[in-house]
């Protein structure tokens, strides 16, 4: 495990006292809000350059699996994520809304990782990225429209050009790249020379977008710093609820301790980056929205590190439970 994997919760929270502090001085201030896009551009299109959508196939190949962690992913918790909202973020309809955009989308990087430090069977989590990148890019538009469009005005021509700006052009040139450059560089050059550095790339770029959006709209926080710990209570009920749906759904469809594993972080893990860019584009005139999603990973990354280990713990029991059958 990476330093960076290691203390992400750190330097995201670090990137948001440097933004706090940069945004005190007027230049900054005024002109950090002109970065915040292309570099979560940068960092998405290094997201999607390492999808391996030719194996878009390969996610079907186990269909209970593929089934149950979609219908997790796309109906359950779009739905549990309303709810809570509902539940404790009503009075602020900005927090309620970027609690709602947090939980629609299921990661496509990290959770490999800690699928590994649960022993999870990583090779099927991977196999399922694609299936789950491709239907968050088409239904994310439509979970705003109907989840986020009961609480607040929408215009849906705003947010369909936030989409194409934000996520369709990286995925496109993405694409691009990899059609073209393999031909240009050699077959493995990217998977070889250009996949290892995106890692740290894409951190890059996610903190200094976090950086020049706190400097240009943390004005907010400010003056309301207590109004995020709103979102402890919902974002803990999520991950609680989540966690105990999927071992009873492992347990009851007979998976293996290690698919069990894999399902659990395949519907925990959370895509902030994608739903940030879309909520700075869409949402401008809502900075709590934006504020929101920087600071749901800051109680996610934790709460990922505690499961892992909590599914070890598990994994000792359940291989006695099988031994014991």
């Amino acid at each position: 495990m990476g330093s960076i994997e290691k203390y992400q919760s750190l330097f995201i929270l670090l990137s948001v006292f440097v933004g706090l502090i940069l945004g005190q001085v007027p230049f900054f201030k005024d002109h950090a809000a002109f970065f915040i896009v292309p570099f979560l551009m940068v960092m998405l299109y290094g997201i999607f350059l390492q999808v391996p959508l030719g194996h878009l196939r390969d996610s079907f190949r186990n269909w209970r699996f593929a089934a149950v962690s979609g219908a997790v992913n796309f109906i359950f918790n779009p739905l549990l994520a309303f709810v809570l909202g509902f539940l404790f973020l009503r009075d602020v309809p900005a927090l309620w809304i970027g609690f709602i955009m947090l939980m629609v989308t299921p990661c496509t990087d990290w959770y490999l990782l800690f699928t590994g430090l649960s022993r999870g069977n990583v090779p099927l989590s991977a196999s399922i990225l694609p299936m789950n990148l491709i239907l968050q890019l088409i239904l994310l538009p439509v979970y705003l429209l109907i989840f986020a469009g009961t609480i607040a005005a929408i215009n849906p021509l705003t947010l369909l050009e936030s989409v194409v700006l934000v996520l369709f052009i990286p995925f496109f040139l993405s694409l691009v790249s990899k059609a073209v450059l393999p031909g240009m560089k050699g077959e493995y050059w990217l998977e070889e020379k250009v996949f290892p550095k995106l890692g740290h790339l894409q951190f890059s770029f996610l903190n200094l977008a976090i950086i020049s959006m706190f400097a240009s709209q943390g004005e907010y926080l400010v003056r309301n710093p207590l109004v995020l710990l709103k979102l402890i209570p919902p974002v803990l009920l999520f991950f609680t609820i989540v966690f105990i749906v999927g071992q009873v759904i492992g347990r009851k469809l007979l998976f293996s301790y290690e698919d069990t594993a894999s399902l659990n972080l395949t519907t925990l893990a959370r895509n902030s980056p994608i739903v940030l860019a879309i909520a700075l584009t869409a949402f401008p005139e809502e900075p709590l929205i934006a504020l929101a999603l920087v600071i749901g990973p800051l109680i996610e990354l934790p709460v990922l590190g505690v499961i892992s280990h909590a599914l070890l713990r598990i994994r000792k029991r359940w291989g006695g439970e099988d031994e014991a059958a």
